[in-house]
């Protein structure tokens, strides 16, 4: 039987409005932080950088570049069955998470603005960029007659709290590695057009540079704060933001691997290669890296990703609730106990190894 678009089947809360994707620990995450800490923040050290930065935000290089055009005109049934649920999937996932950085900038730009001007304008011109991100991935999703109801989303998530220093930290990641996801698709996709199943990946070259000028952003505020890079509890810190932020794309990934082969992409290399160039540029600033290149690295998380396999198909079992508590406990902890290892690991000293690379 050949599957057909009406085939790729979601929860509504209404009549093309999909309901949001269940949260998980692999789900986007919806933030919010101290204010009051954020606002007092003396950025003297590097406030010439984060000016510089700024300016680029007023100039808004991609400010007519998220229009739709002639491309997106066509029906898109024939991405149908299985591939079009992924593909939905991923747009949602994208929207959901440029949405989550629109919401955290704009608030930050809101309740920064007389306490601490220039980094309120900072954030309020990424919050714009993210706005527009968030809302062509949506648009994307109504070419599959469906879409997010983001103020719903806005309400209905779980927000989770970081002090600012982990704030910086994780958006720095998101925005670097967001960078090399696209990039590295865009460049593929540049060589193989025949994988190039919708238009929205003609959109990854420009796309990623925003995502490229927050991370920068980032970069020169963590320099502006040196006490948050430069102890120990920085290199402790900046192995767990990295570890968590690699595992979680390689997990999500893995299991959405079908998506990739459809843009002719082998999920476990593409993830590689990305995480491999996140941890190269993260060393810039963080005081450490992730040994990524130790086999024991990808041994470790590819025991999670049977693991997760394991907990997937107890889920869908017809156990009882208790039963499948237990069934899933040891997985969960092989789970903890890998990610336990990969963190132990000995890390490499971002210096000695930018050195090494001069």
């Amino acid at each position: 039987m050949v599957a057909t678009a009406e085939q790729a089947k979601f929860d509504e809360i209404r009549p093309g409005v999909k309901s949001p994707a269940k949260e998980t620990i692999l789900t986007p995450r919806f933030y919010t932080t101290d204010f009051d800490e954020m606002a007092k923040m003396d950025l003297s050290v590097n406030e010439d950088e984060l000016r510089a930065i700024i300016e680029e935000f007023r100039t808004d290089y991609n400010q007519k570049h998220f229009v739709r055009d002639d491309q997106f005109a066509q029906s898109w049934d024939h991405i149908d069955g299985a591939q079009r649920q992924l593909f939905i999937e991923f747009l949602e996932r994208s929207c959901t998470a440029e949405f989550s950085g629109f919401l955290l900038y704009k608030e930050l730009g809101r309740r920064l603005k007389t306490k601490n001007p220039l980094l309120a304008e900072g954030f309020t011109l990424m919050s714009r960029d993210e706005a527009r991100h968030a809302g062509f991935l949506n648009k994307a999703m109504s070419d599959f007659n469906l879409s997010l109801d983001l103020g719903f989303l806005t309400k209905s998530r779980s927000y989770t709290f970081f002090k600012p220093k982990f704030i910086f930290y994780a958006t720095y990641l998101s925005e670097k590695i967001g960078y090399w996801r696209y990039i590295t698709i865009y460049r593929h996709l540049e060589q193989h057009p025949e994988d190039r199943i919708y238009p929205i990946f003609n959109f990854f070259e420009n796309w990623c540079q925003d995502e490229n000028r927050h991370g920068d952003f980032f970069d020169a505020l963590m320099r502006a704060q040196p006490s948050i890079l430069n102890d120990w509890k920085a290199k402790l810190w900046c192995r767990f933001f990295l570890l968590s932020v690699f595992a979680t794309m390689y997990l999500n990934d893995i299991q959405r691997k079908d998506f990739y082969a459809a843009l002719g992409l082998d999920a476990r290399e593409y993830d590689k290669h990305v995480i491999e160039k996140t941890n190269e540029t993260a060393a810039r600033v963080f005081p450490v890296m992730l040994d990524v290149k130790n086999p024991t690295f990808y041994e470790s998380l590819e025991i999670c990703v049977k693991n997760n396999e394991k907990l997937t198909a107890i889920a869908a079992s017809n156990a009882s609730g208790v039963v499948k508590f237990f069934k899933k406990l040891p997985h969960y902890i092989s789970n903890g106990v890998q990610l336990a290892k990969l963190y132990f690991m000995k890390p490499i000293d971002s210096l000695q190894a930018m050195g090494a690379v001069r």
